[in-house]
């Protein structure tokens, strides 16, 4: 089997294992075997954009991640096909940073990416959205909006 057909077997079976029970990150959906596209429901505190373009509470927020030919030497793409109010976040693309390695799992990014969204992590300073940029910075003594370790299972 090849190198690359491995890593995502074996991504997928960590990502069931640590997303089957878990209380806010489920798997809605994957395609291919093995699955090179996966959406995510994440069940967490979140801003999502009214009609005006200002932030509304939002709960649950749906996540696509498309693993290309390259993967795991390159990143994950990833998107949003919910609407959120974040400032490394558009909605085209979800920046992951420059953080990406071969050696992290799958199963980390979209908890990474769940962070995000309830602003347990965020960047002002390279935002893609400069607006939610801006009310982070003007909010941050109410941030993150959820506390909550989603890391469990990991």
């Amino acid at each position: 089997m090849k190198p690359r057909f491995r890593r995502l077997y074996a991504d997928y079976q960590k990502v069931q294992e640590t997303f089957g029970d878990h209380p806010y990150i489920s798997i809605a959906d994957v395609e291919g075997d093995p699955p090179e596209r996966y959406i995510f429901e994440i069940r967490v505190a979140g801003l999502v954009p009214d009609p005006d373009g200002a932030p509304l509470a939002g709960e649950v927020h749906r996540a696509e991640v498309l693993l290309p030919l390259e993967y795991p030497r390159r990143p994950p793409f990833c998107r949003m096909l919910s609407p959120v109010y974040h400032p490394n976040i558009d909605p085209s693309k979800i920046c992951i940073g420059d953080h990406w390695s071969a050696g992290q799992s799958l199963a980390m990014l979209v908890v990474r990416i769940a962070e995000m969204i309830c602003f347990q992590s965020y960047n002002v300073k390279s935002p893609l959205n400069a607006e939610a940029a801006a009310w982070a910075e003007q909010n941050a003594h109410t941030l993150p909006l959820a506390k909550t370790d989603l890391s469990v299972n990991l």
